[in-house]
Parts: C-alpha cells; structure tokens; sequence
C-alpha cells in the first residue's frame, strides 16, 4: 500500500493555491529548494510524476491533480478530527459512561442527559443501571466513569480511590392504601404506624434504611411482607396488605390511585445520594460537565 504523506501533500496543496515554487516557500516559510526536495520526494513515493517543466515554472500533472481530489478530502476529515477532539478537550464531545441505581437513573440521570444533550450535543452519555457494590466495581475497573449510589454504601470520603460529590437528601415518604385510618391523618409521625405490618426488603439497603429510620423512631417495624421492587410494594401497598416507606424519587414514578402518599410531619427520614468518580477523573472535563449536570439536577429538586 502507497505511503502518504500529510506534510508533503500540504505543500503540493499549497503550489497548487500559489502557483509556484517560490510563492509556496514564501507561505509555508521553507526554501524553494526544500519545497522542490519535498515534492520530488512526494512523487518517488507514489511513483508518478507531480510537476512538469513550463518555462521558467511547473504546473501539477494530472497525476498530481487525482492525488489532490483525494487529498482533499482527507483534509477534510482531519479538520473535522481536529474540531472534534479540541471538543473533546475541552468537554464537548467524547463519551462518559454513568452506573445508577434504578430509582437515580429517571429522577436524576436521564434529566441531566437532557440538559447535556442540548448544551453539548457531541458529548454522548451511556447510562448502565447497577446497585452500588457493582457501582463501585465498575468504577474502579473502569467499566464506568460516575457511579451514583446511596451514601450510606460509597465508599467513604477518605478512600483515595475515589472523588464523591453529594447530590441530594431523598425525603421517605410513608406509603398508605387509600382507606387507611391513618390516610388523612393530621402530622402523621412514623411513630403512629408502629403497629402496621410493614413491607420491605428482606435483606440489602432498602431493609436497612426503613429498619434504621423505624428504629430511630422508637420501635421495630414487623415486616409482614418482603419484596425489593418498588412496583410490587407499591402493589401490595394499594391491596391494603401493609404500609411501607418509599423515596420521594420512586414514588414519582409509581403513582397508584389506591395509594395514599404521606409527607410525615417530623423527623422525616431521608437517603442521601452521591456521585463518586475515580479520583482525579473530575479533572477531565467531560466528566466534570456530566457530575455538573447532576448536581444542577438534584439541586433544582430542592
């Protein structure tokens, strides 16, 4: 295969624009006998001839005007290289790669994706939907550059492995089927449902948050019925089969007319959300414009 050479196909350009040897060393400030080495070198390269004798000046073969066809557009497609990583250099363009935990990923994610997607159109977001153990795993292997999760399972802020940014404090608002005696209650506290059956997970954080902000209560909750998904407790909840705490970014999406959702009057539980990245990745500015993005989202949520 021929070898092409950026720099001498500029200075066959460039004679081209000028029209002689002298006038292309002028512009690309090299000699003319330079200019002439480089082409004569050009043309042993692709064997065939470049120049030919007219005068006292040469004028480009039809040999030379093919290769320049060509050149150009090759030209072309380096500009547009060039324009795309000066994006990418400067945050505009490239790919950042987000894991997120389910309820994170329609909440806060996908309308930080939105706002980058009108600002940096070039900056292409690929979300992943993982708990925080794989979070972490996938952040550290490099499988993803942000990974959301829950405080309480990030790594902590003195890990030099990571960079962790705090997004936002979830509210946990209590579910209630609809006719509950409770439903319409004045400054219902958690303490009042002390005597409900409870639905929750079994075991993993969603267990240990509403067991913690039970317990920080005053009681135990009884957990009558156990399932890990929010559609199912949400079920089940709207069947009058128990009452159950659901963050206010879950309950968005969930909206059943047999449930009741209600905002409790004092100590209100809440669940704080991170961003963490390898540490230093921050630097890189695609990164940055994307742990931005979701810190302006989650503000806005108040």
């Amino acid at each position: 295969m021929t070898e092409w050479d950026i720099k001498k196909l500029q200075i066959l350009r460039t004679l081209s624009e000028r029209g002689t040897v002298t006038a292309t060393a002028e512009a690309l400030m090299m000699t003319p006998s330079a200019v002439s080495q480089q082409l004569s070198n050009l043309a042993k390269q692709l064997g065939v001839p470049l120049l030919e004798a007219q005068g006292r000046r040469v004028r480009l073969t039809d040999a030379a005007h093919l290769v320049l066809r060509h050149a150009e557009a090759v030209f072309a497609q380096l500009e547009r290289a060039d324009a795309e990583l000066t994006g990418y250099l400067q945050g505009e363009a490239g790919e950042v790669r987000v894991g997120a935990f389910s309820t994170a990923v329609p909440a806060l994610v996908v309308p930080a994706v939105r706002e980058l997607r009108q600002e940096y159109p070039l900056l292409e977001v690929r979300v992943r939907e993982a708990e925080a153990a794989e979070a972490y795993e996938l952040l550290l292997s490099g499988d993803v550059d942000v990974a959301l999760s829950l405080a309480a399972h990030a790594p902590t802020a003195r890990d030099p492995k990571f960079s962790r940014f705090p997004l936002l404090a979830d509210p946990l608002d209590v579910a209630l089927p609809a006719g509950h005696p409770l439903a319409s209650a004045a400054g219902l506290r958690l303490a009042d449902l002390s005597g409900e059956p409870w639905i929750f997970g079994g075991s993993g954080p969603w267990s240990e948050i509403t067991l913690a902000a039970c317990e920080a209560a005053g009681f135990v909750p009884e957990q009558a019925h156990s399932a890990a998904g929010w559609t199912a407790i949400l079920a089940m909840v709207e069947a009058g089969m128990g009452v159950a705490l659901i963050p206010r970014m879950a309950a968005e999406r969930g909206d059943r007319a047999d449930v009741v959702m209600r905002v409790l009057s004092a100590n209100q539980p809440r669940r704080h959300v991170v961003a963490a990245v390898r540490r230093g990745a921050e630097e890189g500015r695609g990164v940055g414009r994307v742990v931005g993005a979701l810190r302006g989202v989650a503000a806005a949520r108040g």
